[in-house]
Order: structure tokens, then C-alpha cells, then sequence
């Protein structure tokens, strides 16, 4: 990995790290894409996202079809929206639960860490495109106005594509 492609790593870490869920979206037999809520457990600085699953699940089954994914990460109150495209592998590595695992995550799996439909999904992050907006509604309406008074082109904030 370039220092460019460093660089672009660590901003997409940084704007995701404090979004829990995300949409996940996997692709189902027939071709259609199916999404959900998922909860990021780590992103690490290689690129790689780490969730718990069912390891016996509708979308286990999908990402054995097909390991492409797609992730979408969203916080409003920021305006910082976050597409990552990658591709997914199913885990049952014992040393990688024990790490990731917390208490909360018994609601899920009535046998803690060692519920034998424990399973993990490994994102390794291919491509990623960002919008990073000032947060500040008052922020948008004065740029919004300044553009509109001086006739140059509104910029909402940053948004940029990243290829890893």
C-alpha cells in the first residue's frame, strides 16, 4: 500500500470509527441484493472490518455465493456518508472471537463464544467513495447564500473515492 492509499485509509477509518451499524449488502442466489443492519465490531488499519454472525445465516450462505459486499455507513448529524465496497470471508477463527467478543452480544448467541452458530465476517475493503460535509446547518446556508450571491458553485464538502 502507497502513502497516498495510506492517507485515504486512515480518513475513511476515521469517519467510520464512531458508526456502529452499518448496512450490509450481500447478493442473493437469484442476483438480487439483499441489505441489513450490521454491527462493526473493528476496522483495522490494513483495511480490514470485522462483524458477528450466524454462521449458519441467510446471509452466511450468500457471501458463499458471492463474496462481494457493500457497506454503508451514515451519520446525519455530521453529514459524513460512507459507501466501502469489499469482499467478505465467514470465520470461525476462536482466537478472532475471543478478541471481538463482548457480553452484549449474547442476545445474539444464547451459548456465548463457544454457541456453536458463532461466526465471523471479514471485510477486506476494496474500494470506498466518501461525502464529509461541514456539520453545521448554518455553515451550509451561508455557503449556500455566498454561492448564490457571487454565482460560483456551492461546495457541500468533500467527497472523494478511494481504491485500495
Amino acid at each position: 500500500m502507497n502513502n497516498e492509499q495510506k492517507e485515504n485509509l486512515n480518513k475513511l477509518i476515521d469517519l467510520v470509527k464512531d458508526i456502529d451499524y452499518t448496512m450490509m449488502t450481500t447478493i442473493d442466489d437469484d442476483g438480487s441484493l439483499r441489505s441489513r443492519p450490521m454491527s462493526t465490531q473493528k476496522i483495522s488499519e490494513d483495511g480490514v472490518i470485522w462483524f458477528f454472525t450466524g454462521y449458519e445465516s441467510g446471509k452466511s450462505q450468500e457471501i458463499v455465493h458471492d463474496s462481494h459486499v457493500n457497506l454503508s455507513y451514515s451519520k446525519p448529524s455530521d453529514n459524513v456518508y460512507v459507501s466501502i465496497s469489499g469482499k467478505a470471508k465467514l470465520s470461525k477463527d476462536r482466537a478472532k472471537i475471543e478478541e471481538l467478543w463482548s457480553p452484549e452480544l449474547k442476545a445474539w448467541f444464547k451459548g456465548g463464544k463457544d454457541d456453536p452458530n458463532i461466526g465471523l465476517i471479514r471485510v477486506d475493503i476494496e474500494k470506498a467513495e466518501y461525502w464529509d460535509s461541514p456539520n453545521s446547518a448554518v455553515t451550509h446556508l451561508i455557503g449556500f447564500v455566498k454561492s448564490t450571491l457571487s454565482g460560483e458553485s456551492y461546495d457541500p464538502g468533500e467527497n472523494k473515492k478511494i481504491n485500495l
